[in-house]
């Protein structure tokens, strides 16, 4: 039976047969057929049930002080070797103002309430979960587990995995059964674990130690191919300015380094006698896996190191050709155009003089991408031709008259801020001095820039993939035309920690 403590209720407990003894402000044993006042005001007492109880014995606990509900004032139920309400877990009263009779029953019921145990906020903290199978993730530890079949008659919150030696913890805010990962383990260490659960109550026992798991100890990449050089003290760049092997002997480990940053560009496009060339298609990694560096733009993940070779190829450029490290092609980039539309590319190539649109930039899609669109011609501009410029991989070429090439992307992958994939100048007007200007990272100019006859187009710069820039677009009779500028060379940085 539960009730709120009133005269009347009072008197109706004593009449069923109990007798009552003095209030109680300590831990005590009871005795069967007594009751007992207890005052927790001072903090939490624990009532050990009598031992070796036998069929109808009963307690009788009433919450003199009030405060059962406080946070570590509450009546805690000590079964003293037999089951309550059917559970071999301790339970507590934590509703203010009860009165509670606890009737024996047997070895499998154990100690049950005469009436509803729910009114009495009688609760426990949960049972033990069941530890699961401990498994190495990278140089963390997965550590499994089971809910308890006892959650203390109150919903667990979490659980926590506790590592041995070290005691380093992991956490999970749930009520089921589910995984734990630890982290923050020493290396090439062997651990067990242990894990609780935790409810309104407190906390579990622990469960049964998980078998043995071992931290791997750390390794770091290692390997040959294209221009050594370290950087930061612990980094190793490959250059490759043409086509070669990484060759990776020593794939390193996740408790070290296995990943590799990366910088892969192509070559630059051809220009036209009046569209500028679009930039080769410059893709990279975020820089931030083999420590961070300064980049424009937004990167890549990093890729992680197999004990392989890796083949390189470095595009050429005029036209561009693409550029390939593993799993990361740049695309060439798109031609300038002379009359219609620019080419489609890495960074899509300059429109002509004839209502021309832009080349596709980022040809094929990728992500992030990898160029932008060239420059679009809006009306038909002759005599001299006129044209638009190529886009690079920070920025759309140009439109026409005179387009500027789209400006290239930072990146200091090797330790040096240089700019890749500008693109190149479209083709100006009859005045000197309005052709385009070729993008920043290696886009070449336009040869009508100045406007004069016969000019030549800038070529783009060598290894950073720039597009070509027009010729000054004057034909006969007017004048002789310039030739059109070719792309620049495509390049591949890697990039890796080889030490700690």
């Amino acid at each position: 039976m539960t009730t709120k403590i009133t005269e009347q209720n009072v008197s109706n407990l004593a009449n069923a047969g109990i007798s009552w003894q003095a209030v109680k402000t300590s831990n005590f044993t009871a005795v069967a057929g007594q009751g007992f006042f207890v005052n927790t005001a001072s903090g939490a007492v624990t009532v050990t049930l009598p031992s070796s109880p036998t069929i109808g014995d009963t307690v009788a606990v009433v919450d003199y002080g009030g405060v059962s509900a406080t946070s570590n004032k509450s009546i805690i139920l000590a079964g003293n070797g037999s089951k309550i309400l059917a559970s071999s877990i301790n339970k507590s009263i934590v509703t203010n103002e009860v009165g509670v009779i606890l009737v024996f029953t047997d070895s499998t019921k154990g100690w049950v309430i005469n009436g509803s145990y729910v009114q009495a906020g009688l609760i426990g903290v949960p049972g033990a979960p069941t530890i699961g199978t401990a498994a190495v993730n990278g140089v963390n530890v997965d550590v499994p587990f089971t809910q308890p079949a006892d959650n203390g008659d109150a919903t667990i919150t979490t659980y926590t995995a506790t590592a041995s030696p070290g005691g380093a913890t992991g956490t999970l805010s749930q009520a089921g059964s589910g995984t734990i990962s630890v982290t923050g383990l020493a290396a090439n260490t062997a651990f067990t674990f242990t894990v609780t659960a935790t409810n309104s109550i407190g906390i579990s026992a622990a469960s049964a130690a998980s078998n043995s798991v071992t931290t791997p100890n750390p390794q770091y990449i290692a390997a040959t191919g294209g221009s050594i050089t370290t950087v930061a003290t612990n980094f190793k760049v490959h250059t490759f300015v043409g086509d070669g092997n990484f060759v990776v002997s020593q794939a390193g480990n996740a408790a070290g380094d296995d990943k590799i940053d990366y910088l892969v560009v192509a070559g630059g496009g051809n220009a036209n006698d009046t569209g500028g060339a679009g930039a080769g298609g410059m893709r990279f990694s975020a820089g931030t896996a083999t420590g961070s560096y300064p980049l424009g733009g937004s990167g890549g993940t990093a890729i992680t190191a197999a004990a392989q070779t890796y083949p390189i190829t470095v595009g050429a450029g005029g036209p561009g050709n693409t550029s390939v490290f593993s799993t990361i092609t740049s695309a060439g980039g798109g031609a300038g155009a002379h009359g219609d539309n620019g080419g489609n590319g890495g960074s899509g190539g300059g429109a002509g003089y004839n209502s021309g649109t832009g080349g596709t930039g980022n040809t094929p899609p990728v992500s992030p991408p990898q160029g932008n669109n060239g420059g679009n011609a809006p009306a038909q501009q002759t005599s001299p031709f006129r044209g638009a410029g190529g886009g690079g991989a920070g920025q759309a070429g140009g439109n026409q008259p005179g387009g500027n090439g789209g400006n290239g992307l930072v990146n200091s992958i090797d330790g040096n801020a240089t700019t890749y994939s500008g693109g190149g100048g479209g083709a100006g007007g009859p005045a000197a001095g309005n052709g385009g200007n070729g993008g920043s990272g290696g886009g070449g100019a336009s040869g009508s820039h100045p406007s004069q006859d016969g000019v030549n187009g800038g070529n783009g710069g060598a290894n950073t993939g720039g597009g070509g820039g027009s010729a000054s677009g004057l034909a006969a009779p007017q004048g002789t035309r310039g030739t059109s500028g070719q792309g620049g060379k495509g390049i591949v940085i890697v990039r890796y920690r080889f030490q700690a």
